[in-house]
């Protein structure tokens, strides 16, 4: 009850809930695409080539989440060119561009004066930090979010699922896949004020991952993947309030622990209803 009395009281705890709550619903969106395609280590590549983004706004006195929006971007679609054009290469190009990122982003923070604490939060989050204005901010990027997909959900589901029956049919996949990244990049920017760049991965991957071993329907799936996260986020906070522990680390461990008795229960019953089946045979 005591975490329950605090939100009333505390608007802090109140943002960091609702915070959770948006970053859920765009990562449940595109974490559901991001599972199907396979594609996590290339939206982690995304994630922390944005570290390099932000120091240089931080180090010309601009906005960094502006900062991380425009280089998130920038290295969707470099990312994705290289995917499509050198797919041998990919992995060993994402690795290049997840160093470099991270290693200019920490060279430009370093020498910008009175910043360096905040390192710590772009790298593993501080959802009890949430302003209004980011909650606004995180609010338009899901409303632009969700209405890409509703667009696009046609085409998106081709390119998802049968690239090259997409191609046949007429549908344009190296703009589609493009786009699919640039909506990997906006989220991962909505992620980074709540977890972090180091953890964004996991949060944009779990629910999502979780939610594929029940339903076999891409937008049941984006729904039930976005009310894991929602709960994983309120678990998260409530875990972490009363001993003060770092909240989104917090979340990502509860998401992690969900998702490994998850994993263990559906073999569990997927091997008994097996047995059974030879059983009655």
């Amino acid at each position: 009850m005591t975490f329950f009395e605090a939100i009333l009281q505390h608007e802090f705890l109140q943002h960091a809930l609702i915070g959770g709550v948006l970053a859920s619903i765009g990562c449940g969106i595109i974490g559901s695409y991001v599972v199907v395609m396979r594609i996590g280590f290339l939206a982690g590549g995304i994630s922390h080539t944005v570290l390099g983004g932000m120091g240089i706004a931080l180090y010309l006195g601009l906005n960094p989440i502006g900062g991380a929006l425009v280089t998130a971007l920038l290295a969707a679609l470099l990312i994705g060119w290289v995917s499509l054009q050198w797919k041998e290469r990919e992995d060993t190009l994402i690795g290049a561009f997840w160093a470099i990122g991270m290693a200019t982003g920490i060279l430009f923070i370093s020498q910008t004066p009175g910043y360096n604490v905040n390192l710590l939060s772009y790298l593993f989050g501080n959802i009890l930090m949430v302003t209004t204005a980011e909650l606004w901010g995180m609010g338009l990027m899901d409303l632009l979010i969700a209405g890409v997909v509703l667009l696009c959900y046609r085409q998106f589901l081709a390119v998802s699922f049968d690239e090259e029956f997409a191609r046949l049919r007429g549908v344009p996949v190296t703009f589609f896949y493009l786009l699919l990244l640039c909506m990997v990049a906006v989220t991962v920017v909505l992620l980074i004020q709540v977890v972090g760049l180091i953890l964004v991965i996991a949060l944009l991957t779990l629910p999502a991952a979780i939610a594929g071993q029940y339903v076999k329907s891409l937008g049941k799936m984006m729904l039930l993947a976005t009310l894991l996260g929602i709960c994983f986020s309120v678990l998260g906070l409530m875990i972490s309030y009363s001993p003060d522990l770092p909240a989104g680390s917090t979340i990502i461990l509860v998401a992690g622990a969900a998702y490994i008795l998850s994993t263990i229960f559906t073999i569990t019953w997927q091997r008994n209803r097996a047995r059974y089946a030879n059983g009655a045979n």
